[in-house]
């Protein structure tokens, strides 16, 4: 199949991970993947599995780009494109215009909560096939009525179990069940990864934090992620909640990391915070690299994680179960080990990079056997 995927991100985040991740192991399969991103992107040098011809840069500053949809109309014709998928809502009209001048058909994902536009209602009619990435997704996706129900999936992101694991050797951290005697011989370290937005749970975190550092001395936390915020306020607002709180020597705002498996390898215990998740491939991660995952119960972590099986869930904004949570495992390495080993077995089951590429290839073949 020829397949075109669009983003206009100028960042990495998870949407976009999840679209380098599909367009390289496509391409490894020997399918003739293109991909339409703005100059500058970080997504280029991601794109490793894809020729370079196959990559054309474009503007894409909002969805009335004229010139752009032009140019890649040309350039879906030229390379007679079957399929165009895109990830961005802003790309979506933009590629709905490419795809109505040239017959292939448009396939979109989306991977957040909010809900879309009236510009989406007038411009997406044609719209073959819509790929959500939760069924909290999904359901928002129905309850707008753009598309018929019957062109909605869900397809859960999927991560790449091997990367963590050899995260997880390259630290020389042994495995789960190895690990209790040499974890007591060190400081613990209790983390979190996500842009830094109020929406992300970050004060929550930190205020979580103060409590058990009450408690324990032996533990640090650490929060990677960068501020998308203009004018860099939330990191600001972060800063001067850990100054206030007299946690500097405890907490760690580590900024943006691009070796997420080294950085997991590393913890005692990971916490997704948020006060909203449309998936929570975060916490996806944490579980393939086998440490266990402390969370609030957004609708993205109730769809991944099986309370006291596979995590802890805790009511969202409750600083103080989030805070006992943490002490708990903290003080139990048995029951670390144990939601660890049974995380990782989830994962391996769930969410592996095989089933999305699958799930979505599958997608790919109906719309082009035209059962939309």
């Amino acid at each position: 199949m020829r397949i075109l995927q669009i983003c206009s991100a100028r960042e990495i985040g998870g949407g976009e991970r999840h679209l380098t991740d599909l367009a390289n192991h496509l391409a490894n399969r020997g399918h003739e993947i293109f991909a339409a991103i703005v100059p500058g992107s970080p997504v280029r040098a991601e794109l490793s599995s894809l020729a370079s011809e196959n990559i054309i840069e474009l503007p894409m500053r909002n969805a009335l780009s004229v010139s752009s949809g032009l140019r890649l109309s040309r350039f879906v014709r030229e390379h007679r494109i079957e399929i165009i998928h895109a990830h961005v809502a802003r790309d979506y009209p933009l590629a709905a215009l490419a795809a109505g001048k040239s017959g292939a058909r448009l396939v979109l994902t989306r991977h957040v909560l909010f809900p879309l536009s009236r510009i989406h209602r007038l411009t997406l009619r044609r719209t073959s096939r819509v790929i959500a990435v939760s069924g909290a997704v999904a359901d928002g996706l129905r309850a707008q009525n753009i598309f018929p129900a019957s062109k909605i999936i869900t397809i859960h992101n999927g991560v790449d179990l091997d990367r963590f694991e050899q995260g997880r050797r390259g630290t020389g951290v042994p495995p789960v069940n190895h690990a209790q005697d040499i974890r007591a011989t060190r400081r613990m370290r209790v983390g979190m990864v996500g842009h830094l937005a109020p929406i992300k749970g970050q004060e929550e975190f930190i205020r979580a934090a103060a409590i058990v550092c009450l408690a324990r001395n032996e533990v640090d936390f650490i929060i990677a992620g960068e501020d998308k915020s203009r004018d860099g306020e939330n990191r600001a607002t972060i800063e001067k909640l850990i100054r206030d709180l007299e946690l500097g020597d405890r907490v760690q705002l580590a900024g943006w990391i691009d070796n997420v498996a080294g950085l997991l390898a590393t913890l005692d215990l990971f916490v997704s915070p948020a006060r909203a998740e449309p998936f929570g491939l975060s916490i996806v991660e944490a579980m393939a690299a086998g440490v266990p995952v402390v969370a609030t119960a957004s609708e993205g972590a109730r769809e991944i994680v099986d309370p006291d099986e596979s995590g802890r869930l805790v009511p969202i904004g409750d600083v103080e179960a989030l805070a006992k949570a943490i002490n708990d495992l903290l003080g139990n390495a048995n029951e670390r080990d144990r939601l660890a080993r049974n995380a990782r077995a989830a994962a391996n089951s769930r969410f592996t990079l095989q089933r999305m590429v699958d799930g979505t290839e599958q997608v790919y073949r109906e719309v082009i056997a035209g059962r939309d």
